[in-house]
C-alpha cells in the first residue's frame, strides 16, 4: 500500500461550470469520528454536474467533487470504533447524516435533511484524500477491485436498492429502461435476483448488449410501442427508469401490470404526464428512489461479489478529471469513468 502523500493531490472546479484544476492541498487530519482515506479509485456520475455546476445546495467554490470513492482507511480519527487502518472501503451518495432526525431515527438516513453529499458537504474523491465521517463507510468485499467497487456505492446501489424494495419478485417481470451507466447495472442485478429482466433502449443494435448483460426480452423503443410490447409479454410488475427522459418514462407506464410500479433513478427535471385513469386502472403506481445508506452499499458490494455483478469502467488517471468528465457527459464512456490514483 503507497503511503498517503504530505501534499496530497485534487482536481478542483474554480466556479460554476468552470474546468478542473489540478492543485497541491494540506493533508487533512480527521476530527472524532472520521477518517481519512486514502482514494484509489473514484467513479465520475452525472450527479457531479450539479455540483460543479452549482446547483446542489450547500456546494461551495473551488470545489472538489467525487461521490464514488473506494480506497483505504489510512487514519482514524477519535472515538471511531469498528474499522482499522488498511481497511478497505467505499464511500457513495451518502456521505453522512445528522443521526437525530427523524428520517434518521427510523433508520431511513439517506433521506436526511441534513445529508452530507461527499463533494458538497466536505471535498469529494476527485483527490489523493478525503476525510469522511466513519458512519459513511462500507466495507469493500476482498474479491472486488476499487475500481469495481468505486461505481457500486452510488450507480450501483441505487438500482439494486431500487429492486430489492419494490414489488417484483422472483419470477416477475421487470423492465429496465435505458441501458447506459445506470441501466448496465440494473439489468445485470434484475438478472441476478431472479427477474423476468426486460432491457428497454433505442435501437435495434443494442440487443446484442443487452442479452449480453443478462436480459431475457429486448424492446427498441423506436421500433414500435414500449407499452405494448411490455403487455404482450404480460404487463411488467416494475419499470426501473434509469434514464433522463421524461417522454420516454411515460411511455412505459401503461406496460406495467397489475399494481405494477414505475420506479424513476434517473435524475432529470423532464416532465412526466399522466391521467388519473391512468393510474386507477390496475392500481399502478410511480415514485422516484434515491441511493442508499453505507449499509445498503455493503450489501451491494456483497452481491456484487457472489453474483458477478460489475460495472463495465473505462479509466483515467486523476489529473485527467477534466477529459474524464466531458466523456462522461457526452455520453461516449462505456460505461462509467473511473478516476484511478496510482495508490
Amino acid at each position: 500500500m503507497t503511503s498517503t502523500p504530505a501534499s496530497p493531490r485534487a482536481m478542483q472546479v474554480a466556479e460554476p461550470g468552470g474546468p478542473f484544476t489540478l492543485v497541491r492541498t494540506e493533508l487533512p487530519e480527521p476530527g472524532p469520528g472520521h477518517v481519512r482515506i486514502t482514494v484509489e479509485a473514484c467513479g465520475v456520475c452525472h450527479s457531479d454536474a450539479m455540483i460543479t455546476g452549482g446547483m446542489l445546495p450547500g456546494a461551495t467554490f473551488p470545489v472538489t467533487t467525487g461521490h464514488e470513492i473506494a480506497g483505504r482507511i489510512d487514519t482514524l480519527g477519535a472515538g471511531v470504533e469498528g474499522w482499522d487502518t488498511g481497511d478497505r472501503v467505499a464511500v457513495g451518495w451518502y456521505g453522512g447524516s445528522c443521526g437525530y432526525c427523524e428520517a434518521c431515527r427510523e433508520g431511513d438516513g439517506i433521506n436526511c435533511d441534513r445529508l452530507e453529499i461527499p463533494g458538497a458537504a466536505y471535498p469529494g474523491g476527485y483527490a489523493d484524500t478525503v476525510v469522511v465521517p466513519a458512519v459513511a463507510l462500507a466495507r469493500v468485499p476482498d474479491a472486488l477491485t476499487s475500481v469495481e467497487a468505486a461505481p457500486l456505492a452510488c450507480a450501483g446501489v441505487t438500482v439494486f436498492n431500487a429492486l430489492r424494495r419494490s414489488a417484483a419478485g422472483p419470477g416477475d417481470l421487470v423492465a429496465i429502461l435505458g441501458i447506459g451507466g445506470l441501466g448496465h447495472l440494473g439489468v445485470q442485478f434484475a438478472a441476478k435476483m431472479g427477474f423476468r429482466t426486460v432491457a428497454i433502449a433505442r435501437g435495434a443494435e443494442k440487443a446484442k448488449l443487452a442479452y449480453g448483460l443478462g436480459a431475457r426480452h429486448y424492446i427498441d423503443s423506436t421500433a414500435g410501442n414500449v407499452a405494448d410490447e411490455l403487455q404482450e409479454l404480460g404487463g411488467a410488475k416494475v419499470v426501473l427508469a434509469t434514464v433522463t427522459n421524461g417522454p420516454a418514462m411515460t411511455a412505459t407506464f401503461d406496460g406495467l401490470g397489475r399494481r405494477g410500479e414505475l420506479i424513476v433513478v434517473g435524475a432529470t427535471s423532464d416532465e412526466m404526464t399522466f391521467s388519473g385513469l391512468q393510474f386507477i386502472t390496475g392500481t399502478k403506481k410511480v415514485y422516484g428512489h434515491a441511493s442508499g445508506t453505507a449499509v445498503d452499499t455493503e450489501d451491494t458490494l456483497r452481491f456484487a461479489e457472489q453474483t458477478g455483478v460489475r460495472s463495465w469502467t473505462e479509466e483515467a488517471p486523476l489529473e485527467e478529471a477534466d477529459e474524464a468528465f466531458a466523456r462522461m457527459m457526452s455520453g461516449s464512456a462505456r460505461f462509467r469513468m473511473v478516476l484511478t490514483t496510482g495508490r
